[in-house]
């Protein structure tokens, strides 16, 4: 007989019922929410509640990352990134910066750049910044008509990620997937690009979200199509390979990811669904389908346990308005 799906530890509903489009969590004992109306809500996961409202602006927060002092908020109208200073008892907004983004593209905080802490966010076009994660002021630009000889139309930039190609660190990368369908490895230290791979079948295919294992060398990718795509990377010549695809029974991802641990990994669906993978043998283990309001726009791991659960948690949410918490697989 067939395993049911599991139930989610706790679901945490938006006092204001307002759709919820990023998450993140600072420690495993709080979630930060982006909302549609443009606030951040901060949950107290020893309480389940809300315990801090910040208002960011008109426009709905669609990325979110916390510094060990600050936080960085994303607004989708004019792609904003802003940085927030945590004092004594609330976040006072330090620095602010019109990407001229137009888009869904989210920007990347990696706290293990070359040159200290960057954010890494999409620019008009097919063109990328990487700024620092302090202050907000550019450190380095990627453009296609300057790095990019050779490439076919991108159309705007849609995803990004920070990667390293051997497993013990090394030379700095960015993977960027693009409105075409196309996958593009950047070189951060010369900012060119290495190599490229259309996986997008169709002319409508874009791609969305990204994710990457540099210890098996394998990553995933996916976006409007109703598939997921495996692809690895040559560590020598950091050409992009395509290994194989998942398909997935209605088009539209969200978000990938894969978990720390390296056990499973997790899309979020535009059907509202929540698809786990065995990340080893890329197996389907459990379709979760809490989110029946509308579409599923973030997921999120804890780092390390949540104490109230003594186990990882995976965090999702949505257009429905509530966070699902999910003990899965550990």
């Amino acid at each position: 007989m067939a395993l049911l799906p599991p139930d989610p530890v706790y679901c945490l509903k938006s006092p204001d019922l307002s759709p919820f489009h990023s998450l993140c969590f600072h420690t495993s004992e709080r979630i930060y929410a982006g909302t549609a109306k443009g606030t951040v809500q901060l949950w107290d996961l020893q309480t389940n509640r809300t315990t801090y409202k910040l208002p960011v602006g008109p426009s709905p927060v669609i990325a979110l990352a916390h510094t060990e002092d600050a936080l960085l908020t994303q607004e989708k109208n004019d792609c904003v990134v802003k940085l927030w200073q945590l004092t004594n008892s609330a976040y006072v907004q330090r620095h602010e910066l019109r990407t001229d983004h137009v888009g869904f593209c989210r920007f990347v905080y990696n706290p293990t750049a070359e040159g200290g802490p960057a954010v890494i966010v999409p620019r008009g076009g097919a063109n990328i910044s990487i700024l620092c994660g302090r202050t907000l002021a550019e450190r380095q630009q990627l453009s296609v008509e300057d790095g990019g000889a050779g490439l076919p139309p991108l159309g705007t930039v849609m995803c990004f990620l920070p990667v390293q190609l051997a497993a013990n660190g090394g030379a700095s990368y960015l993977l960027a997937g693009y409105e075409s369908g196309t996958l593009v490895l950047w070189d951060l230290n010369c900012s060119k690009v290495v190599s490229h791979l259309k996986l997008a079948t169709a002319d409508d295919e874009c791609l969305m979200t990204l994710d990457y294992d540099p210890v098996t060398n394998r990553g995933v990718a996916g976006g409007s199509s109703d598939r997921i795509t495996v692809f690895s990377l040559d560590r020598q010549t950091g050409e992009i390979r395509r290994k194989s695809d998942i398909g997935i029974k209605n088009a539209g991802v969200h978000r990938l990811r894969i978990r720390k641990d390296l056990k499973v990994f997790s899309s979020a669906g535009w059907d509202g669904r929540i698809r786990i993978f065995s990340w080893k043998s890329l197996r389907p283990l459990a379709v979760l389908t809490e989110h029946r309001g509308g579409e599923l726009l973030d997921l999120a791991y804890s780092e390390d346990k949540v104490s109230m659960w003594k186990a990882v948690i995976m965090a999702a949410a949505g257009s429905d308005g509530q966070i699902s918490l999910w003990d899965l697989y550990n």
